[in-house]
């Protein structure tokens, strides 16, 4: 669901608010870490690693989505746009409408090269590779 969704569900008055528990609208960061991210057609695409917060601003900027490598050795690394992603509570995980084949074409990281939001260009060439919605705009 998008931010958008999320603001137009708010100001409908509907059963935003009407959940029991903390989620799934307000939830731990760590609770999502680990979770299988699938896309459309029910392909194991990767797993959340990390959620990142622009600070300034309190917005989630991206989740960071582990793909291969055992136990976090060989592993390669890919910031998602928050808005790229939705939460399937049902069977806990998160959807993304990405091919597989797709993946091999983003752009990616290593453990120890991390990209910086602050790079204006890498953010919007990230948003736009998902055709997501940029963050902050």
């Amino acid at each position: 669901m998008a931010a958008g969704d999320v603001d137009a569900r708010y100001r409908a008055g509907d059963d935003y608010w009407s959940s029991e528990g903390p989620g799934p609208q307000v939830m731990a960061a760590d609770t999502l870490q680990g979770d299988s991210v699938r896309n459309d057609a029910d392909e194991d695409l990767g797993e959340i690693t990390d959620i990142m917060i622009d600070v300034p601003t309190g917005r989630v900027a991206y989740a960071v989505m582990s793909v291969g490598g055992v136990l976090g050795i060989g592993d390669k690394l890919f910031a998602i746009p928050w808005s790229a992603l939705r939460l399937d509570t049902e069977n806990k995980c998160f959807r993304m409408n990405v091919a597989k084949e797709r993946i091999d074409q983003a752009p990616g990281f290593d453990k120890n090269h991390w990209p910086t939001m602050a790079d204006q260009r890498w953010a919007e060439d990230v948003h736009a590779f998902y055709n997501a919605r940029p963050y902050w705009s």
